[in-house]
């Protein structure tokens, strides 16, 4: 792993969060995308060298949408990037560590993704990423 890549926040309000984000970080987000396959809308904010990213479900089929219902706003996961994440995913399903998808799928940001379950970390949902090589 190269490094984090981002904190991954869940909101119930994008729009509400989106207007706090960008009085605490003194600019707006730099992108925003609905990415239709998971169900969020998502907001990314740097803070120096890292990104927050703010996700919103668009619908009650998201993943944001049951989290949000059994927990309150806040961290949601930690995106670490990977250069290969075929690999990286080989390697920890190697050491015992449970998959949320078997193969990578899209994400926001122009990512390969895949999650990591959070009872093999401590509670902590990891994310893999990895940048879509056109």
């Amino acid at each position: 792993m190269k490094k984090i890549e981002h904190i991954g926040i869940a909101v119930h309000d994008i729009e509400e969060a989106k207007e706090r984000y960008t009085l605490l970080f003194g600019a707006p987000p730099y992108k925003e995308e609905l990415v239709e396959s998971e169900h969020v809308v998502t907001a990314f904010f740097r803070c120096g060298p890292n990104k927050i990213e703010l996700l919103a479900a668009t619908n009650e089929a998201s993943a944001i949408y049951k989290y949000l219902q059994k927990n309150r706003e806040g961290i949601h996961h930690i995106a670490y990037a990977v250069d290969d994440i075929e690999i990286e995913m080989q390697r920890l399903k190697n050491q015992g560590f449970r998959l949320l998808n078997e193969v990578p799928k899209k994400g926001a940001d122009n990512k390969m993704i895949c999650f990591v379950h959070p009872k093999d970390n401590h509670g902590v949902l990891t994310e893999l990423t990895a940048e879509i090589k056109n």
